[in-house]
């Protein structure tokens, strides 16, 4: 395969663990961005084109799949925006033509957990090669689970990609190492296994625009950057900000920010009772990393009105 041949491919993706890779990049990561999907897309293009010995615009993604447990509306709207959360993020997928395939999360041990997802995810892709005759499925994934499905399309005569990360850090709050890791069998079992945490570090110090256009870009700039220019080398690393409560539950809460809203805890507020907080209150507060790899507020304080007026 390769010269002017057309290439058919097939993108297929664990969606809880793409969604946790975009998290770790947004959150930890120096870079500070969400994965773009498309621009994942036109990664993958230009990826199977260079082992296939063609040009990306012969590699075309006829299909692109996203599997993912999920929150029943009741559940979803009990929790604060997470109805809007998942129809944005549906509206992100549509307009990069991904079909969604969810199923409900079940209860386990006291928490909401995926079941059969891996196996949904297999049979579909499984009965779309077979359908379609992709010459290169590309797997978002990072699982053991998978490998029986690698298999599978070796024998219909189809390559596979697979896209997985290796990454940890240190947990701000509590100090723990957090990990992320591809099983050995599927880095093993698929024939282009692409190390994405080394490509990404690679590219983005190469400046290389393949990479560059993997992550969202912000939609705006902040007025004071445009006008005062980068933030000079020795400024504080750990400013404190300023926003509103923009909704309060029982012993949390959500500020108003930039590009997510952050979550808080009632034990994270300082000299003020969390009784005496209304939605709407100006708080001033840091930003910091869950062991979750989440933005979240800390050392919350309430700017009374005073303060705002000296």
């Amino acid at each position: 395969m390769s010269g002017s041949h057309a290439l058919k491919v097939g993108v297929f993706y664990d969606g809880s663990y793409f969604t946790h890779v975009s998290n770790y990049y947004n959150y930890v990561h120096a870079h500070r961005r969400r994965i773009h999907v498309g621009g994942l897309h036109d990664f993958v293009k230009h990826m199977v084109a260079e082992r296939e010995g063609t040009r990306p615009n012969l590699c075309h993604i006829i299909d692109a799949h996203f599997f993912r447990g999920r929150f029943t509306a009741r559940e979803a709207n009990e929790k604060p925006n997470q109805l809007y959360h998942d129809r944005v993020f549906d509206d992100v997928l549509m307009y990069n033509n991904v079909q969604t395939h969810y199923l409900p999360l079940k209860d386990s041990m006291g928490r909401k957990k995926e079941k059969g997802i891996d196996v949904l995810m297999a049979l579909e892709t499984y009965e779309l090669c077979m359908l379609k005759r992709y010459d290169v499925v590309a797997l978002v994934a990072s699982d053991g689970d998978h490998v029986p499905l690698v298999r599978k399309l070796h024998a219909l005569d189809c390559k596979t990609m697979l896209l997985g990360w290796d990454f940890e850090f240190t947990d701000a709050e509590s100090g723990d190492v957090q990990y992320t890791r591809t099983s050995a069998d599927l880095w093993n079992e698929v024939t282009y296994p692409l190390q994405m945490h080394d490509l990404i570090d690679e590219g983005l110090r190469d400046d290389d625009e393949v990479v560059r256009e993997l992550f969202v870009v912000r939609e705006s700039v902040p007025r004071e950057a445009e006008e005062n220019g980068p933030v000079a080398p020795d400024a504080d690393p750990d400013p404190r900000h300023q926003s509103t409560v923009m909704s309060l539950m029982n012993g949390y809460g959500f500020i108003r920010f930039p590009d997510n809203n952050l979550f808080f805890l009632r034990e994270d507020l300082q000299e003020a009772e969390f009784n005496d907080l209304r939605i709407g209150d100006t708080v001033e507060f840091n930003v910091a990393v869950n062991n979750r790899g989440q933005r979240v507020a800390r050392q919350i304080r309430l700017v009374k009105e005073l303060d705002l007026q000296s």
